[in-house]
């Protein structure tokens, strides 16, 4: 098992995104997610989603899809 990097993005989006693959049964992760938060600059560091290299083909498939329904 080794954590690979699926993608960068701001803190809010990579947690929203963590929460979409956990919810289909993707394990992630946000890094830096919570960098530099206490100085108000959290929106200046990108958070890298990292998911097992087992699962990248797959959490890619699922964000490359459509958007889940409301």
């Amino acid at each position: 098992m080794a954590l690979v990097e699926l993608l960068r993005t701001d803190r809010n989006e990579a947690l929203i995104i963590v929460g979409r693959l956990e919810a289909a049964d993707i394990p992630a992760i946000a890094f830096d997610a919570d960098a530099s938060i206490a100085g108000g600059s959290w929106l200046l560091v990108p958070s890298r989603v990292m998911v097992d290299e087992d699962d990248l083909s797959a959490a890619r498939a699922l964000l490359a899809g459509p958007p889940p329904a409301a």
